[in-house]
């Protein structure tokens, strides 16, 4: 149906996106390409996007590489194929561009676990302790941050700090516990998880490994403890493809969201990679949050150059602090 820019808002205000009928001869991909050069946009998709979104992005990698690409963009656009606090970011560090995500509902459970207000009094009753906080949260959180992480700089910025540093470390308890134990370090951690990183069966997957004893069980570090005991390798998403890449073993089973097999299996066609099964009765390990972002939706997106991602000044420039310490330090350490 034909829709103008007025009855686009009233649908983003009632939906969270555009929700309006597409000709279904349409070509998205050519029509995604041509408003792209036609706005001088740029599409950022995080590696748990679905094939479609991978196939059509302008750079496509995990939390650390999409802020570094977002710092240096030079479109007037940002579409931000990824979660709600991913586009925060790209705003956080662009704040004269316009940035967009595809679906205002693409939240996370791992950020929507550490409340500003709640984690603000629990900071207080640690005074002589930093703030450390994965990326994976909300600009509220950064803003009473000290440095900002990735799952692929995190250990490295803990091992910089002096020894006798006093930590906190959030919102991730599992990716903090990691670090603590990789790096013999004693950080108090908030208690957050990712609900797609916790469901992976133990059980499930020693089974999978009797099964394929050939196979290379490689996790992220969000994944439960017990889960990265057993762990041939663990790393952030980039460091998992780049591992697959590399190996001479040509099956893997990959315990982490599944949107990043279709970048493992681009890459080495000639390997076989098995889901790490979770414990629930779908038998499936998607982020329903990423996966809420369609091309039909992206197309959407950047045709009414809505939802549109805002921010309080304020709040942008006390949380850009950490970020751009972040960006400083993983420079330094050659990132």
């Amino acid at each position: 149906m034909a829709v103008n820019f007025d009855e686009a808002v009233v649908h983003l205000e009632k939906r969270g996106f555009l929700d309006v009928s597409i000709d279904p001869t349409l070509d998205l991909f050519a029509e995604i390409e041509r408003l792209k050069k036609e706005k001088n946009a740029v599409i950022l998709a995080h590696y748990y996007q679905e094939a479609d979104i991978q196939d059509i992005a302008d750079y496509i990698g995990d939390s650390l590489g999409l802020a570094q690409e977002a710092e240096k963009t030079d479109a007037d656009i940002i579409v931000f194929a990824g979660v709600h606090f991913m586009a925060e970011t790209a705003k956080i560090l662009n704040p004269e561009k316009k940035v967009l995500l595809p679906d205002l509902k693409a939240g996370c459970s791992l950020s929507d676990s550490c409340p500003p207000s709640v984690f603000k009094k629990f900071k207080e009753e640690h005074p002589d302790h930093i703030v450390i906080s994965y990326i994976n949260c909300s600009a509220g959180i950064k803003a009473l941050s000290d440095i900002i992480c990735t799952s692929s700089n995190a250990k490295l910025i803990v091992d910089s700090l002096p020894k006798d540093q006093k930590i906190i470390f959030a919102p991730d308890k599992n990716l903090g516990g990691y670090i603590n134990k990789k790096s013999g370090r004693d950080m108090l951690l908030w208690n957050g998880t990712c609900m797609v990183h916790e469901i992976f069966s133990l059980e499930k997957i020693t089974k999978l490994k009797i099964r394929h004893p050939e196979a290379k069980l490689i996790a992220h570090p969000e994944c439960e403890e017990a889960v990265l005991k057993i762990a041939d390798f663990v790393g952030s998403t980039t460091q998992l493809l780049k591992y697959t890449q590399t190996s001479d073993v040509n099956t893997f089973i990959v315990a982490t969201e599944t949107g990043i097999l279709h970048q493992m299996q681009q890459s080495s066609p000639g390997k076989t990679f098995i889901a790490a099964p979770p414990d629930n009765a779908c038998a499936c390990n998607d982020c329903p949050h990423m996966k809420l972002n369609t091309l039909e939706k992206l197309y959407l997106c950047l045709k009414y150059e809505l939802p549109e991602i805002t921010m309080e000044e304020g709040l942008r420039i006390a949380a850009k602090k950490p970020i751009d310490r972040m960006l400083q330090m993983s420079k330094e350490l050659g990132l």
